[in-house]
C-alpha cells in the first residue's frame, strides 16, 4: 500500500515568542505523533487522536491539560471535544478543573453518554466517579506566566488581556488521524486563553468550531475561540470539501475568510482526508505542527 499521512497534530497558533527553546515543542511534537502511531497499529480513530492529544496535554509546555494557562483570577477552567466521523457523535467537556487529561473525559461523554458536552463541577463529578487522575494544579510555569501577563493587562479591559495573551500563543492542541479501516477523528484540548474572565468557555468542546469530523475529512482549529465559534471554522472548511474534495484550497478559503471578517492573526487548522491528502493552514506567525505516515515518517511544519 502507497504510503500515506495516518496523523497530524499542531501545538497551537500564536507567535510563540514564549518559547525559550524550540526544540522542546518539536520533541513534544514527535513524541505524540509516535505515541499515535502506537496506537495506530491495533487501534482505532479516536484511539490514535485521544493518545497523541494526551502526550500534548502532559508536556507542560502546552495550553492542555498540566500546562494550562490561568484565568484572570488565577484558576484553571479546561476545555476539549473528540468525535468519530464515521457516526459524527462527537462528545465534549467544558471549564473543567478536575481532570488531568480533559481529552479523556470528552471521550467518555461520547461513548457513554447520549450527551455533546458535560460542564463544570458536574463534569468534574463525573471524572472523579470514573477514576481519571486529578490535575495536579497550575504548574510553577503558568504561575510565572500568569503573573508576568496580569501585570501588562492590569485595569485594562479583557481585550487588552487578550492581546497580551497572543504574545504568548494560543497553544489550543489539536489531533485529526485517520485509521486502518478509514474512520476519521478529530480532538482537541486546551487551557483556554490567557487571562479569560470566570467561566469563560471557547471553541474546543464546540463540534462544528473548534473541531469537526465525518466519513471524507477532519479538521482541528486553534487560535482565538471567539473569532472561532462565529466563523464555524472547522464547519466551514467541511461545507467548502463538499463542494470540491480540494482539502487544501478549502482550508485556505475558509482562512482567507476570517481574514477578511477578522483580520489576521487569529487562527490556524489542519485536517486529514480520506484521500490521503494532509495540511495545516494559519494566520499567525506560526502554528508548529506535524503528521506521521503508515511507514512512521514524521514531518514537521510551522515553525516560528
Amino acid at each position: 500500500m502507497k504510503e500515506r499521512p495516518i496523523l497530524a497534530i499542531h501545538t497551537g497558533a500564536g507567535t510563540w515568542k514564549n518559547v525559550d527553546d524550540i526544540n522542546q515543542i518539536v520533541d513534544i511534537i514527535k513524541d505524540s505523533l509516535n505515541a499515535g502511531y502506537e496506537a495506530y497499529r491495533n487501534g482505532n480513530c479516536l484511539d490514535i487522536v485521544t493518545s497523541s492529544i494526551e502526550v500534548m496535554e502532559n508536556s507542560n509546555l502546552l495550553n492542555a491539560g498540566l500546562g494550562s494557562t490561568l484565568d484572570i483570577v488565577g484558576n484553571i477552567t479546561m476545555d476539549a471535544g473528540l468525535v468519530n466521523g464515521n457516526s459524527m457523535k462527537s462528545g465534549a467537556v467544558a471549564a473543567v478543573s478536575y481532570p488531568k487529561n480533559p481529552i479523556k473525559l470528552a471521550r467518555f461523554v461520547l461513548e457513554n453518554t447520549p450527551h455533546l458536552i458535560l460542564a463544570g463541577q458536574y463534569a468534574d463529578e463525573l471524572a472523579k466517579r470514573i477514576n481519571i487522575e486529578k490535575h495536579p494544579g497550575p504548574s510553577e510555569r503558568s504561575k510565572k506566566l500568569w503573573k508576568k501577563l496580569k501585570e501588562k493587562a492590569e485595569d485594562k479591559f479583557i481585550i487588552e488581556r487578550i492581546k497580551a495573551a497572543k504574545l504568548v500563543g494560543y497553544d489550543t492542541v489539536g489531533a485529526v488521524a485517520i485509521d486502518k479501516d478509514n474512520c476519521l477523528s478529530s480532538g482537541v484540548s486546551t487551557g483556554g486563553v490567557s487571562l479569560k474572565l470566570p467561566g469563560r468557555v471557547g471553541d474546543s468542546p464546540i463540534f462544528g468550531a473548534g473541531f469537526y469530523a465525518n466519513k471524507k475529512m477532519a479538521v482541528a482549529a486553534t487560535g482565538i475561540g471567539e473569532v472561532i465559534i462565529t466563523s464555524l471554522l472547522s464547519y466551514s472548511v467541511s461545507r467548502n470539501y463538499e463542494a470540491n474534495e480540494d482539502l487544501i484550497n478549502s482550508m485556505n478559503f475558509s482562512i482567507e475568510e476570517i481574514n477578511k471578517k477578522f483580520g489576521k492573526d487569529t487562527v490556524g487548522i489542519i485536517g486529514i482526508d480520506y484521500k490521503g491528502m494532509v495540511c495545516g493552514v494559519f494566520n499567525t506567525e506560526a502554528m508548529p505542527w506535524g503528521y506521521i505516515t503508515t511507514e512512521g515518517n514524521i514531518f514537521i511544519r510551522g515553525l516560528p
